[in-house]
């Protein structure tokens, strides 16, 4: 039964999934309806931009459609469309805001475009009760980055990668050890039969001042290994896959050892550690992170694993969230494909 409240629609077409979702204002979510471009782009060990914008022409129509037949609702029962209108690739994008652009019209409905970044920020309050500020390490295929949210449209940068994205440094070593594109879930399950101490990788920027990421140099390290090993000697690509994460899990400690010092003299009420986007999957690294944040006295949550990746509910519950503040935008509003979190407006439609 659906609560009193809002209804949103929220569609998510930044990159290579094309998702459709209702979510109610009492944090029900309705639908969830996701179709991912992983067939398409496997070939390729990566997202190709063109066909990513394609492929949303050609399912989107359908995705919306299934998102109201699951929740068994029509245009006419929601109230509001929100979109996420970048960071992304800028075709997907597009595609996006048009079709949103277009229901708000055809309706007479608010229409909020809402940043890919920001929708990936407040998840978990649409699955937890999570007070603000809260500290928020984001990490997927093309972000990975340090923030206090301190509230809706209200973010304060600590530190980013400075270089590639973990998410992409996971997929393109896998693919280097010959596993298809997406890589970071493959990497976890061969590690988990490994022997973590047979390779010793390097950890960049590990003990300096600061929050910021470097990961180029451990794919180039990685890379080296790869070519130089005896790859058919006993358990080469689990020991591998065991060393490699364990690198990456101590740079995220010591990364996090100081963004938790900054966050916290900067927001003392701060008691989560909130850890979004694709590679939050891993739960490797979410135990380690979580024991490190614990030893300040921070408790780590993470959305359902369903909830990390792209999706359509996240879009729709930012939107509610940005609606209830009068924050909603305007038709006038362009696809952006670059949309750092920290230069968000309040007014998006601005």
């Amino acid at each position: 039964m659906v609560e009193k409240g809002m209804i949103f629609l929220g569609i998510e077409s930044s990159c290579d999934e094309t998702a459709a979702s209702l979510v109610t204002e009492s944090k029900q979510i309705l639908s969830n309806v996701i179709s991912s471009q992983f067939k398409d782009h496997k070939p390729f060990g990566g997202v190709v931009p063109e066909i990513a914008a394609r492929a949303h022409l050609d399912h989107m129509d359908w995705i919306i459609n299934a998102a109201f037949k699951e929740a068994n609702l029509t245009l006419n029962d929601i109230d509001g469309v929100a979109v996420a209108g970048g960071p992304g690739l800028i075709g997907g994008v597009i595609v996006g805001v048009m079709m949103a652009k277009g229901l708000a019209m055809a309706k007479n409905l608010p229409f909020i475009p809402v940043n890919h970044l920001e929708a990936h920020a407040l998840t978990a309050r649409l699955t937890y009760e999570i007070p603000f500020p809260y500290l928020l390490l984001l990490v997927s295929g093309g972000h990975c980055q340090f923030l206090i949210v301190e509230d809706v449209g209200n973010y304060t940068y600590l530190g980013g990668t400075l270089d590639d994205a973990l998410g992409e440094c996971l997929d393109k070593t896998a693919r280097l050890l010959g596993y298809p594109y997406p890589g970071g879930p493959t990497i976890e399950r061969l590690a988990l039969q490994g022997n973590s101490d047979r390779f010793n990788f390097p950890k960049p920027l590990k003990g300096q001042m600061g929050c910021d990421f470097s990961f180029s140099g451990l794919k180039t390290a990685a890379r080296k290994v790869i070519l130089e090993a005896d790859k058919t000697s006993p358990h080469f690509h689990e020991d591998f896959c065991a060393s490699f994460q364990k690198a990456i899990g101590v740079i995220l400690e010591d990364r996090l050892k100081h963004a938790l010092q900054m966050a916290l003299e900067k927001s003392p009420k701060i008691t989560t550690l909130v850890i979004g986007g694709g590679v939050a999957a891993n739960q490797y690294f979410k135990h380690r992170l979580a024991l490190c944040a614990e030893s300040y006295g921070v408790s780590v949550i993470s959305p359902p694993i369903n909830l990390c990746t792209d999706n359509g509910a996240m879009i729709a519950w930012a939107g509610i969230e940005r609606f209830k503040r009068n924050l909603d935008g305007t038709l006038s509003f362009a696809p952006r494909p670059r949309w750092p979190l920290e230069d968000l407006k309040l007014k998006t439609g601005e």
